[in-house]
C-alpha cells in the first residue's frame, strides 16, 4: 500500500485529492491548520482505516511517525481574500512549510509533490503562459505574497532535486472551481454563484473584460494524478485552456442559477492579471491529459451542489 503525508488535506483540493487516493488504495495522513480549511469537508473520510486528520500547522516541524512513499505538500491559502488578510502566514506556510514538507520527504525517502500555481506568472506578458515563461510577477505589490510564496516554493523543491537527487513533482494550478469550495472565499466562481443564489448583485471588478481559464475539480485531479503516476521532474500547467471573460462568467452563472440579479461594477484589486490561459501542450505530451469538463458543465455541477450546501 501506498503511504503519503497530504498537507492542507483538508482544504478544496486536498479533500478531492485525498479521495481519489484513497480510492487508489493509498493510505493518508492528513494534517490541516484548518485556517482556510475545514474538517466538514472529509467528514466522509474520518470512518476510513486509511485515513487520519490531524491538526498542524507546516510552518512548524512536521514529526510524523511511520514511513512514507509521498509528501503531497497542498497547504497554503489560495484566495485573494486569504492571503490579503493573512499575508505573513502565506509567505511562511510557502517558505517555512515548503522546507519543513521536503526535509520530512528526504529524511523519510519519499517523492514529493508541490501544488504551485499560476500565479508564479503574474499578470503575464505572454499569452497563453507556456511553463517556460519567467513571468510578471510584483514583488511588493499586495499579491506578491501568494505569487513570490509559491515562486520560492517551487526553486526549494527544484534545489532539494539538485542537491539530494530528491523525486519531486510540480503541478501549476490554473483557476478551479467545483464541490466543496468555500462559499466566502473571495473567487469569482462562489463569490457569483453565492450572490445570485442570493438574489443579491454580482460584484465585477473593473470592466469585467479580463479573462480567466476554469477547470473543473474533477479534470484538475485526474492531471495530479497523472502527475504523480508520471517521472516527469519539471513543472507542468493543469488547467483548462478555454477563455471566458469575468462578464461572461458572471453572466452563465446568473443564467444556470436562474436569478435575475443585477452586474453592478467595482474597482479592480491592485496587479489583478488581465489574461490568464494554460498551454498545456506539455500536459498533453507527457501526461496524455487534457480537460473533459465543459465550462457550462462544470458550472451547471457545481450550482447544484452550492444549492444544497449551502442553504
Amino acid at each position: 500500500m501506498t503511504r503519503a503525508l497530504i498537507t492542507g488535506g483538508a482544504g478544496f483540493l486536498g479533500s478531492h485529492l485525498s479521495r481519489r487516493l484513497l480510492r487508489e488504495g493509498w493510505e493518508l495522513v492528513a494534517l490541516d491548520s484548518f485556517l482556510t480549511g475545514n474538517e466538514d469537508n472529509v467528514a466522509d473520510l474520518l470512518e476510513s482505516k486509511s485515513y487520519t486528520l490531524q491538526r498542524h500547522d507546516v510552518t512548524g516541524y512536521i514529526d510524523i511517525p511511520g514511513e512514507f512513499d509521498w509528501v503531497l505538500h497542498l497547504a497554503s491559502p489560495a484566495s485573494p481574500v486569504d492571503y490579503l488578510e493573512n499575508p505573513i502566514h502565506t509567505m511562511k506556510v510557502g517558505a517555512l512549510g515548503t522546507l519543513n514538507a521536503l526535509g520530512l520527504a528526504k529524511a523519510r525517502g519519499a517523492s514529493f509533490f508541490l501544488t504551485s500555481t499560476s500565479e508564479v506568472y503574474g499578470d503575464p506578458l505572454v499569452h497563453p503562459q507556456p511553463e517556460s515563461y519567467w513571468g510578471n510577477v510584483n514583488p511588493i505589490g499586495p499579491r506578491g505574497v501568494y505569487d513570490e510564496a509559491k515562486r520560492f516554493a517551487e526553486a526549494l523543491a527544484m534545489a532539494y532535486r539538485r542537491a539530494h537527487g530528491m523525486s519531486i513533482r510540480i503541478v501549476r494550478i490554473f483557476n478551479t472551481y467545483g464541490s466543496w469550495m468555500r462559499r466566502g472565499d473571495g473567487r469569482a466562481v462562489p463569490n457569483f454563484i453565492s450572490q445570485a443564489l442570493r438574489g443579491e448583485s454580482l460584484t465585477v471588478y473593473g470592466d469585467g473584460n479580463q479573462t480567466r481559464s476554469l477547470c473543473y475539480v474533477d479534470d484538475m485531479i485526474e492531471g495530479f494524478w497523472r502527475l504523480l503516476d508520471s517521472d516527469v521532474q519539471d513543472p507542468v500547467n493543469i488547467g483548462n485552456p478555454e477563455e471566458v471573460t469575468v462578464l461572461q462568467l458572471a453572466q452563465l452563472i446568473r443564467d444556470l442559477v436562474g436569478s435575475g440579479s443585477e452586474i453592478v461594477f467595482r474597482d479592480r484589486p491592485v496587479d489583478d492579471p488581465e489574461v490568464r490561459k494554460p498551454d498545456i501542450s506539455r500536459a498533453r505530451e507527457v501526461l496524455g491529459w487534457e480537460p473533459k469538463v465543459a465550462l457550462e458543465e462544470g458550472l451547471r455541477r457545481t450550482v447544484a451542489w452550492a444549492r444544497k450546501a449551502w442553504a
